[in-house]
């Protein structure tokens, strides 16, 4: 039998990520089921990477995959909602650098999708940072963090861009409909 409050919650979801994803220039959602409990998410953010022992440096296009389980509007383990797909070679405190994992911190069941992209977008620019070792899925970022404040965070740009308001002043226009140059 349909979970009709769930499938309402996973349309909901899909309608807000697509109007976030709308007004955004850094966030691409790509919806998986129907309704759509899966998500592969890219943001085209600067955040950093490690091409080399020691060499960090910046990237512009990270991978991220997020499922709503049938139990998630009771329950929410954050790693099993939410995949880190890529780049392998990310340089982030609450990014494993072996494991597909990312932490976003305390997920509560039921938070909305749109939520966790901002959560997500917030540690791959590096606006959101946990520099505490014993909490670190990536204990070498977590020294280099420590190290590099002046690094962060990588990337200024809001994840929906802003409305820009633009005022025309009509006089002038009006002078020449009416033959006027004044």
């Amino acid at each position: 039998m349909p979970d009709r409050i769930l499938e309402a919650f996973l349309a909901r979801q899909e309608h807000e990520g697509r109007v976030l994803a709308a007004q955004s220039d850094l966030l691409t959602l790509v919806p998986i089921g129907s309704p759509a409990d899966r998500y592969l998410i890219e943001f085209r953010c600067k955040g950093l990477v490690e091409r080399e022992p020691g060499e960090v440096v910046e990237a512009n296009r990270f991978q991220v995959g997020v499922c709503f389980p049938s139990n998630y509007l009771r329950v929410a383990n954050p790693f099993r909602v939410i995949t880190w797909l890529g780049p392998h070679n990310v340089w982030h405190p609450n990014i494993s650098a072996t494991e597909p994992v990312i932490c976003v911190g305390r997920l509560e069941a039921g938070t909305g999708l749109v939520d966790i992209l901002y959560q997500l977008f917030e540690i791959i620019s590096w606006n959101k940072v946990t520099m505490r070792e014993d909490d670190a899925l990536n204990v070498a970022a977590c020294q280099w963090a420590r190290r590099n404040p002046h690094r962060f965070p990588v990337d200024r740009r809001p994840l929906k861009r802003r409305p820009v308001a633009i005022r025309v002043d009509d006089r002038a226009n009006r002078g020449q409909a009416d033959g006027r140059t004044d």
